[in-house]
């Protein structure tokens, strides 16, 4: 027996003893008082659409069925999507040839590039970057589903999305819009030392993501954070290899299980794609691959196989039945010389011997290996671009480039909306090996793929009901999980006294100064002034005065060096354009640098020495030392609080003495740091990283080491150690730091 009722986008069936079947066209199969729907638009009711047989057997029998069209289709993974498209924006688009604010258009209303990449390139993996808010979320996902649904097979669309749930979720490369619970970010994450935390978590993100309607998630990023000037080391759990490897299985855990369900599965699931494969944190310097002049990974240490421990004995290895995780994407790095077989120095998804031999066949994952973004694309002609990824293999066509990754066993490309290289690497695949074998490839694909729809109910109901969305998401509950979580991520290093604040003070905060710089997209971004404050949340703590003399105590709110491995203009006068990329705040010669680089080579480049000994390097927030060091000598005795947001590891040795406590807070709201100042909570957050002692351990040490940097020792006797924190008790030490030293020193064997 079943029931009908009418929604906005359709129609819904629910099903006495099975699933909700909902649809936009009303085209459903009764078979035995149970709702099927007919996406084939036959009477039969193929295995496919059939709910009530294994999600395997259904992906087995779609794949077999669908033209070789449909299956590049689903071999793609859109762009990021911007929702509404915004003229002045990244990724814009058009409606209807205009654009959004001339269109007239509804922000939820599909874009001319979404409807062709739906229709024509058949795509039905989107990336979405920015939602407007969860009214708009829900109406774009109904209308695009409803737009696939009419589409040939009916095959709905697994949206996905970056890490959204970070307190700074604004971060460039990160999902933004639509506000949902706030928590740590990675590293504060790890900072917890708590798998169990970081499962709750998984929980968390799986509620809203599905009622936002994402079905995959583009995390955890369970690379080591061995190399500390690396851009994404904020993003990892820390440095440790097993506590990685544990948080990253708890998360998935967390993320993918549907609880009551014989597999795990289910219309609560989130599947989660673990990156990047084989570990992109040893970026050589720290330079990131984003860019071609950060394009290679390096073991001068020999520790490629620590790195591969978080997927091997973490995310391949889940505690929950849903046992692995559900995609894998390795990272743009070249992996120098870890190609033990060939030889071959080419980025991660073009290596056979990473992808085929090492992953798919040593570690036998059989789950989806998804590129990263524009690996396939041709390059730019410069070094300092935004999108020239296909390391090693740029003399190929883009045609050649996705039959390359095929062969090795990639089932995927991230950021592609155009089939035509695709069915061109296909064509050169029947040429190849012949027409059966190149077809079997990627059907193999092609259930790969659509098994995690199947898993995920989708082929059911793809549809969201409004007033359950607005229920679910950003509701109390969760933020007040995100929040606690967030406490709980604070690491306090150094406390003489001056904390928990009592009362009502009158407080000095500082104004802060960022020198121009480029942005994750290598534009140009100018000089800013930015007052730290945010001042409503500010005024319910304590009384803002503008000078010191007025002042009981100061606040200085400070960033993490930010700095850049490259320059433009030292190339361009004759130099080589590389330099290093400092964590500390003073202008910084590279004295102690390696003499020469370990890897190097790029057809833009007529040397393949990228060394940077002897050079300088200023970070664009240098300011923000001066000022810690004019707010001491102006408060006197009065104490001096400074709270440093914390990218990546910081050289505390320019300001520790001149401050009487440091809060490193990894990703938190403002108002999280007040409550602690205040007492309202008590510090427990452990650091994830050493903290250098000086640039020179940094650039002495290995990228691929998580051990091998000489922590700072402050002024109170204090070390920065891997799981050092105080609370207002003094150093912590509980279950947790005596479990993270045992660790620590396996690591080190």
């Amino acid at each position: 027996m079943y029931t009908r009722k009418e929604e906005s986008y359709g129609v819904l069936y629910q099903n006495e003893n099975g699933p909700e079947i909902g649809s936009a066209t009303d085209r459903v199969i009764i078979r035995d008082g149970l709702v099927f729907r007919n996406t084939a638009g036959q009477e039969e009711l193929y295995p496919y659409e059939d709910w009530r047989l294994p999600a395997r057997e259904r992906a087995e029998d779609l794949a077999k069925r669908l033209p070789v069209e449909c299956i590049a289709g689903l071999m793609m993974y859109s762009p990021h999507q911007m929702v509404p498209s915004l003229p002045d924006g990244p990724f814009a688009s058009t409606y209807g040839g205009k654009c959004f604010v001339d269109s007239g258009r509804e922000a939820w209303e599909l874009t001319d590039q979404q409807k062709k990449f739906l229709g024509e390139d058949q795509v039905r993996h989107v990336l979405v970057l920015k939602l407007a808010d969860v009214e708009t979320a829900v109406k774009w996902n109904n209308e695009m589903q409803k737009y696939a649904e009419m589409q040939p097979f009916g095959i709905p669309i697994n949206f996905s999305s970056d890490p959204r749930h970070g307190a700074d979720a604004g971060a460039e490369f990160k999902g933004a819009g639509c506000q949902v619970s706030r928590w740590p970010d990675g590293l504060g994450l790890g900072a917890l030392f708590s798998p169990e935390a970081c499962k709750e978590f998984g929980k968390a993100v799986a509620k809203e993501y599905r009622a936002l309607g994402i079905t995959t998630a583009l995390s955890p990023q369970v690379d080591l954070g061995t190399e500390p000037r690396w851009m994404r080391v904020e993003d990892t759990f820390g440095a440790c290899p097993q506590m990685t490897a544990a948080m990253g299985r708890a998360y998935c855990d967390g993320l993918q299980t549907t609880e009551e369900s014989a597999d795990g599965w289910g219309a609560e699931s989130v599947c989660a794609m673990a990156k990047h494969w084989p570990g992109g944190g040893p970026c050589e310097g720290g330079r990131d691959a984003h860019y071609p002049f950060g394009k290679y990974a390096v073991y001068p240490g020999g520790n490629f196989g620590e790195h591969l421990i978080p997927f091997t004995e973490g995310v391949f290895r889940l505690d929950g039945p849903t046992g692995k995780v559900s995609a894998v994407m390795p990272y743009y790095t070249i992996s120098w010389n870890a190609d033990t077989v060939d030889g071959k120095n080419v980025g991660n998804s073009y290596s056979h011997y990473l992808i085929s031999d090492l992953l798919r066949g040593t570690y036998g994952y059989d789950g989806i290996v998804c590129t990263d973004w524009g690996i396939t694309q041709d390059p730019a002609d410069h070094m300092d671009s935004f999108g020239s990824r296909c390391y090693g293999v740029e003399e190929l066509s883009e045609a050649q480039r996705h039959l390359l990754a095929l062969e090795n066993g990639v089932d995927q490309f991230g950021g592609n909306s155009d089939s035509r290289p695709i069915l061109k690497a296909y064509a050169l695949g029947c040429e190849k090996y012949g027409e059966e074998r190149m077809r079997e490839r990627m059907e193999q694909s092609a259930v790969r793929l659509l098994l995690n729809l199947f898993r995920c109910g989708l082929f059911e109901n793809p549809y969201l009901d409004p007033e359950k969305s607005r229920a679910v998401v950003a509701n109390e509950e969760l933020c007040r999980a995100g929040y606690e979580a967030q406490l709980k991520s604070v690491v306090m290093l150094k406390n003489k006294g001056a904390l928990p604040v009592a009362g009502r003070k009158k407080v000095y905060v500082p104004a802060r100064h960022i020198s121009a710089r480029r942005s994750f997209f290598r534009t140009e971004l100018p000089a800013q002034e930015s007052d730290p404050v945010v001042k409503e949340v500010f005024a319910d703590y304590f009384e803002r005065v503008s000078s010191p003399e007025e002042a009981e105590m100061a606040i200085v709110f400070i960033e993490s060096p930010l700095s850049d491995g490259y320059s433009q203009e030292d190339a361009a006068a004759g130099g080589n354009g590389y330099r290093p990329v400092t964590l500390q705040y003073r202008p910084y010669c590279a004295e102690h640098a390696r003499e020469h680089s370990v890897a190097g080579g790029d057809f833009r480049e007529a040397f393949t020495d990228r060394g940077y000994r002897g050079k300088w390097n200023t970070p664009a927030n240098a300011s923000d030392l001066d000022l810690v060091l004019e707010t001491r000598a102006q408060m006197g005795e009065k104490p001096v609080v400074v709270c440093i947001r914390m990218h990546n590891p910081t050289v505390p040795a320019e300001f520790e003495a001149c401050a009487d406590a440091i809060l490193v807070d990894f990703g938190v709201e403002q108002r999280a740091l007040l409550d602690l100042i205040c007492g309202k909570a008590q510090p427990s957050g452990l650091l994830p990283v050493r903290l250098p002692k000086d640039m020179r351990t940094v650039e002495e040490h290995c990228e691929d080491l998580p051990s091998d940097i000489e922590p700072y020792a402050d002024s109170c006797g204090n070390v920065y150690e891997f799981a050092f924190g105080l609370n207002w008790d003094g150093v912590i030490e509980d279950e947790r730091t005596r479990a993270a030293k045992k660790r620590d020193v396996e690591s080190r064997r």
